[in-house]
């Protein structure tokens, strides 16, 4: 037996012959490496059947947290299927396994899992009296993601600082990734879970955030994903907030038109036609 430092989501785990800990990733049974990172597909899997199960306990703010949660399925690799369904609803997914289409029914076509080339990491820290320093706030966090994610420096293209908001961009297309390398996807997938303190890792120990020293409260992240073919979405993808908008503007510019024809044939009763 052997536990599994970068992934608690995984059972019967036991070491190999050239001395590696494998284990069967929960929902899927599929073997999972534990000397690097789980794919975001097989560790969504397991989350689901945790929640179903009772094995773990839901975090209090799982909606707001877990947003984009589903039962995903996987390939034998531990990749993102491009087509993924609830039911008779289907939709067309990402590698990083994000809905890049409108849902429809089960006829859905996905013809390829594209690809995600660029991740958008976007944090705002707590109020301060003063600004963190630039650079070492940089070479903190990508000494973190290089050594705790065990991502390639190359593919952390920008650090960027501007106060509150911390800016990280991943970018790696499949012409750069090499076998050995870990994907950007889980790598994000990872570092969200770590910031929000929902650690993966089998020590529960999420990401202390210290600059210079000083520790630093992060309020919020958001994660942002760029395919290398845009997404597919029509007008029913927009929100309720989006639509109520055109709506408004929609109305206003009715109304205006119809106030416009009602003041002039006012006008035009009082104007004498010449013979």
């Amino acid at each position: 037996a052997c536990v599994c430092e970068k992934n608690k989501r995984v059972t019967d785990c036991r070491m190999d012959g050239s001395g590696r800990c494998l284990c069967q990733a929960i929902g899927t049974g599929v073997t999972v490496d534990c000397s690097t990172l789980t794919s975001k597909c097989l560790l969504m899997k397991a989350e689901v059947m945790g929640s179903k199960s009772g094995r773990r306990e839901r975090p209090k703010d799982a909606f707001e947290d877990t947003d984009g949660l589903y039962d995903p399925e996987c390939e034998n690799n531990g990749a993102f299927k491009a087509k993924q369904c609830n039911g008779t609803t289907c939709w067309c997914v990402n590698t990083a396994g994000v809905r890049r289409t409108d849902k429809h029914d089960a006829d859905l076509k996905c013809n390829q899992l594209v690809r995600t080339t660029w991740i958008i990491i976007e944090m705002k820290h707590a109020e301060r009296n003063a600004p963190l320093n630039a650079e070492s706030l940089k070479k903190f966090f990508t000494d973190t993601i290089t050594s705790r994610y065990q991502l390639d420096g190359r593919y952390i293209t920008s650090v960027l600082y501007e106060n509150p908001y911390i800016t990280i961009d991943l970018k790696q297309n499949s012409s750069q990734k090499s076998v050995g390398d870990v994907d950007i996807a889980d790598v994000a997938y990872y570092f969200e879970k770590d910031v929000k303190g929902q650690s993966i890792f089998h020590n529960n120990a999420g990401i202390n955030v210290s600059i210079d020293n000083e520790p630093v409260k992060l309020e919020k992240t958001v994660v942002l994903y760029v395919d290398e073919i845009a997404p597919e979405f029509s007008m029913k993808s927009l929100t309720p907030g989006v639509i109520a908008v055109i709506v408004v503007v929609l109305v206003a510019i009715v109304a205006a038109i119809v106030v416009l024809v009602l003041t002039r044939r006012r006008k035009g009763k009082y104007v004498k036609a010449e013979v």
